[in-house]
């Protein structure tokens, strides 16, 4: 029931798996994806099976859904737009084939141009045609198919579908014995065959050697000069062969895009089973009206996501993590046990039990220790933080490194841009950091060092030292020895006076 336009044909994926061999009883199944189709109904300068839903492509989750069939071959067919489909077709799915339609010539024409170009065309097997733009359909309803189709014997299957309200599909007809005897499009159907409520969803599997055959019968006379492949149902019928049609339940399976209200539609319904499929499978979703889960999110038994939050990309989060309100993270990996609260975060990595937010930016290469903190108003860019170590507010932290258990103070700016050339601040661990400090990278604090409230730091601060520069500065050296006595800074501190005084013997 693909809305895909019949002018236009696609074809797609192999797998990222091995692909079958063939089988001695003639089983290997060879996929053809259409999707050179120019879908103008998207009013769009990207291909329409390059709109995205679910943090992918629609071609790219038909792709997925062919990849689990480990087929041994698959052609995509392109056309519109050839130079942007194609690349990310190989790039979905490494060893494609692709087939270019250069005139939309029907899909009929396309499944031709499809198997003329693989090297060795299939002589036997199954062939199985799906279309670039139907995003919720899944694996396991194409095995099923095409498992019916061979066990049926059959020339020509049709994936079918029944649904309340079949207006505007092409009609499957049977005979007394079930089998079908035609497809019949709205327009040419009469009164009883548009009661029929059984639909064509245009996604056909085919004996691969009668479709080698019956690809070069196929005729354009018809109002569109198209050469159309469901002719091939009415073909089989005439030479005495076996057409057989199998009814998916879940007939949105089948539904394709034409234009970007449709698209939402069937993003807002992807959505809505990704999400019940995670609840299903042990995480706890506060809200899942205002939760959105993209297909490559990986979600572990007791999280929990709370209400007004976006999981996208291939962002993991662990069990026992809590995500929300009110957050999005795109490509993250979230630790056991962390805590991330109304904050937006891009390729960063949250350590176990850590806690971000509210109201923090991570933006790519932010990497959070176990048990750290992250507060807020904080951005981060390219920083690592370690284990227990705090950037709790108003801070910008920008291509650093922060030792374990350091605290960076309250509204401190690691100016790492000189104006031409970023560069990288490390501050040791166990240091204490005042409020409204400036670091002007590069500079290094040392173990268990400090700065005075409001210090620019310039030049780099020993090991245990206090840098203030309220007038030029000075480094108080063993201040943290005789002040913090006892203390785990004073430790880190008497540990690298001693390390240095080794070094100097």
């Amino acid at each position: 029931m693909s809305t895909f336009d019949d002018a236009a044909a696609a074809t797609a994926p192999t797998s990222a798996a091995p692909p079958a061999e063939q089988g001695a009883d003639g089983s290997a199944l060879t996929v053809v994806v259409l999707a050179a189709g120019g879908g103008t109904r998207m009013r769009s300068k990207t291909p329409k099976v390059l709109h995205r839903i679910g943090g992918r492509s629609m071609v790219g989750h038909v792709l997925a859904a062919v990849a689990a069939l480990q087929p041994a071959r698959v052609v995509t067919v392109i056309g519109h737009q050839r130079e942007l489909v194609g690349p990310h077709v190989e790039e979905t799915m490494p060893g494609v084939v692709l087939a270019v339609q250069e005139e939309q010539l029907g899909t009929g024409h396309a499944v031709r141009i499809a198997l003329e170009a693989l090297p060795e065309p299939p002589s036997t097997g199954t062939v199985l045609v799906a279309y670039g733009d139907t995003p919720l359909l899944e694996a396991a309803t194409l095995s099923a198919f095409t498992e019916a189709h061979r066990a049926a014997g059959a020339a020509v299957s049709i994936l079918s579908g029944v649904v309340a309200s079949p207006f505007g599909y092409g009609r499957v007809v049977r005979n007394a014995e079930g089998h079908v005897e035609a497809i019949v499009e709205e327009k040419d159907a009469d009164d009883a065959q548009r009661a029929i409520t059984e639909i064509n969803s245009g996604i056909l599997a085919f004996d691969a050697a009668f479709l080698a055959e019956v690809v070069g019968r196929f005729a354009n006379d018809n109002a569109n000069g198209e050469y159309y492949l469901t002719d091939a149902v009415k073909l089989a019928r005439a030479d005495g062969l076996l057409v057989t049609a199998h009814p998916v339940d879940d007939a949105l399976q089948t539904e394709g895009a034409n234009d970007r209200a449709q698209l939402a539609v069937l993003g807002r319904e992807m959505n809505r089973r990704i999400v019940e499929r995670w609840m299903r499978a042990g995480v706890t979703v506060m809200d899942p009206a205002t939760t959105w889960i993209d297909a490559d999110v990986t979600l572990a038994p007791d999280v929990t996501v709370l209400p007004g939050t976006q999981l996208l990309g291939t962002t993991t989060v662990a069990e026992d993590a809590v995500v929300g309100p009110d957050t999005t993270l795109e490509d993250c990996e979230i630790g056991a046990g962390a805590r991330v609260v109304r904050t937006y975060g891009q390729l960063a990595t949250i350590g176990a039990g850590a806690t971000v937010g509210p109201f923090s930016y991570l933006r790519p290469g932010t990497e959070l220790g176990a048990d750290g903190k992250i507060g807020a108003f904080v951005e981060t860019k390219n920083a690592r933080i370690g284990e227990g170590a705090k950037v709790p507010h108003l801070s910008y932290v920008g291509d650093a490194e922060i030792g374990e258990g350091t605290n960076i103070g309250a509204g401190t700016i690691f100016a790492n841009y000189d104006g031409v050339n970023k560069h990288r601040t490390t501050v040791g661990a166990h240091a204490r950091t005042g409020s409204n400090n400036t670091f002007i990278a590069p500079v290094t604090i040392g173990d268990g060092a400090g700065t005075a409230g409001g210090t620019v730091v310039r030049r780099d601060v020993p090991p245990g030292a206090l840098a203030v520069s309220s007038s030029p500065q000075r480094n108080l050296e063993g201040w943290a020895i005789s002040r913090r006595a006892g203390t785990a800074q004073a430790a880190a501190a008497e540990a690298a006076r001693d390390a240095a005084a080794r070094d100097a013997e």
